[in-house]
């Protein structure tokens, strides 16, 4: 069967609608296998606020302490994931919460512990878990919490996570959820736009403010090995049971 990764930013699961999930309906009736990998943002950031956590800078990049993980952790297996997993069920999926860390199912290595801390880059998924649940007929839904050898947990960019899990199961796609239809050109959204062609509409100005870090965070996937990925809307159709509506980044040079 054909699997279809989404990547849910924290930002877009209190937005998504009804036309959101008839669409990943369509998809699952002609098929595919879905996959959720899902981050948490907003609400890591507002419990971090609550909590009275400072943020640590080094070298202008931000750092994940021991506290820091500890929150994340606690927010995207406890409050985000639990949100997706409603949300899913409300509307007709079985769905099953993992944290990355269980089972070894995302295992990572430190991308650089003195500047970055407890942040962790992929290193292999675990597909038996992933196909165990799905045989099953049931949605995995994933946080991005890996697992390094040693035991310890690290926190993993959810872009990334969904790029390296798309890659491990020959994802068919990997899609990118936000709150916009896709890249509009002249009033219009683009069906398909090669990376060079992306990187020049941001230097002429044509994507700008918000649309940015949308962009580039579904970039950045194509980074990690993908060749296309997909920025479709979370609050509308973007599957009809025929046709695609949104924007596939193609990863050409």
């Amino acid at each position: 069967m054909r699997k279809i990764v989404i990547k849910c930013g924290g930002s877009i699961l209190d937005e998504l609608t009804p036309d959101f999930f008839k669409s990943l309906k369509d998809l699952q009736e002609q098929g595919n296998q879905l996959i959720f990998v899902h981050g948490g943002g907003p609400d890591i950031n507002k419990m971090l606020s609550l909590y009275e956590v400072e943020p640590v800078f080094y070298n202008g990049l931000r750092k994940t302490t021991e506290q820091t993980l500890e929150i994340a952790e606690l927010v995207l297996s406890g409050l985000t994931n639990r949100k997706l997993i409603q949300k899913l069920t409300e509307n007709g999926f079985q769905a099953f919460g993992i944290n990355g860390s269980d089972a070894n199912l995302l295992q990572a290595d430190y991308v650089d512990q003195d500047t970055l801390g407890f942040v962790g880059e992929i290193t292999s998924v675990n597909n038996k878990i992933i196909s165990l649940i799905m045989q099953e007929e049931i949605v995995p839904v994933l946080t991005p919490i890996a697992i390094h050898k040693s035991g310890q947990k690290l926190n993993v960019n959810a872009d990334y996570a969904a790029a390296a899990v798309a890659q491990s199961v020959g994802a068919e796609q990997c899609i990118f959820v936000t709150d916009v239809a896709g890249i509009m050109v002249n009033g219009k959204v683009v069906d398909s736009l090669e990376k060079k062609q992306v990187e020049m509409l941001i230097e002429n100005g044509t994507i700008y403010g918000g649309m940015i870090p949308k962009v580039t965070s579904a970039m950045s996937a194509l980074d990690k090995g993908l060749s296309s990925v997909m920025i479709v809307s979370g609050t509308s159709t973007f599957y009809d049971g025929e046709n695609w509506k949104g924007t596939k980044i193609i990863g050409k040079e």
